[in-house]
């Protein structure tokens, strides 16, 4: 089940996922997971899975109907779909390798067919900041694949009337994500930052939209990281079982 070089994270008692140097995930992909935990029985995607672990997150805290992990890279989706046998899950996840720019013309999945989306797109916009030369670490840490705008596009033509998508990005992307979603159709509700410390600028936004909602966003209280002995009693209660199984992920 595993090849060189790969290893097995423990996400619960029960249930682990693969990770290798070029696709694991990080402390924002634990917080996306619990910013966006679905509800009971419904439909979800996880775009840009990588390693696919939102998607097993999901499985291990909530009971959703059927949850489709997309990724656009061949490597990635295949440890992800072994993660899935491995934890026999496949009843329940799917992974697709798919172009998000493409879902729609592909119909690949059913358009208004989903109750959540969650996405961990790229950090840096296309042209931003220094390319790695990497391709994996690329696709994953700029826009290369596709924009924030295809991302919203893509969730927008999913999700049902009232189905939410939720996000993280450095906030210094706040301004135009707000932007691109509501040129999609999605429309920003709930929002709120993350923080290392009390004395330090905010690292990280959380984002929820609901397509077809009215304007009208609500702001959260910021999320610490870490208080005066660690990790902050929230933080401890996010990482759950990983933190006791593993140790806090790095970001």
């Amino acid at each position: 089940m595993l090849l060189p070089n790969e290893y097995l994270e423990p996400l619960s008692r029960e249930i682990s996922v693969i990770v290798s140097q070029a696709h694991r995930f990080s402390t924002d992909t634990i917080l996306l997971a619990a910013f966006s935990l679905p509800k009971t029985g419904e439909i979800c995607a996880d775009f840009g899975t990588g390693c696919g672990a939102i998607p097993l997150i999901w499985s291990a805290k909530s009971k959703p109907k059927k949850i489709y992990g997309i990724e656009i890279q061949e490597d990635a989706c295949e440890m992800a779909r072994r993660s899935v046998e491995l934890n026999r899950l496949t009843a329940t996840v799917e992974l697709l390798r798919c172009d998000m720019t493409t879902i729609r013309q592909r119909q690949a999945l059913p358009a208004n067919g989903f109750d959540l989306i969650a996405c961990n797109p790229p950090y840096k916009a296309e042209g931003a900041g220094l390319q790695n030369p990497e391709e994996t670490r690329r696709v994953a840490r700029h826009e290369v694949a596709c924009s924030f705008a295809d991302i919203a596009r893509s969730a927008a033509y999913l999700l049902r009337f009232g189905g939410r998508f939720c996000c993280c990005l450095r906030p210094e992307r706040l301004c135009g994500v707000l932007l691109d979603l509501r040129a999609a159709g999605l429309e920003p509700k709930r929002l709120r930052l993350v923080q290392q410390r009390a004395d330090k600028a905010p690292s990280l936004f959380l984002l929820q939209a609901t397509r077809g909602g009215k304007p009208g966003m609500v702001i959260d209280p910021v999320l610490l990281i870490e208080d005066g002995n660690g990790y902050s009693e929230e933080m401890r209660k996010i990482y759950g079982e990983y933190a006791q199984n593993k140790g806090a992920a790095e970001t």
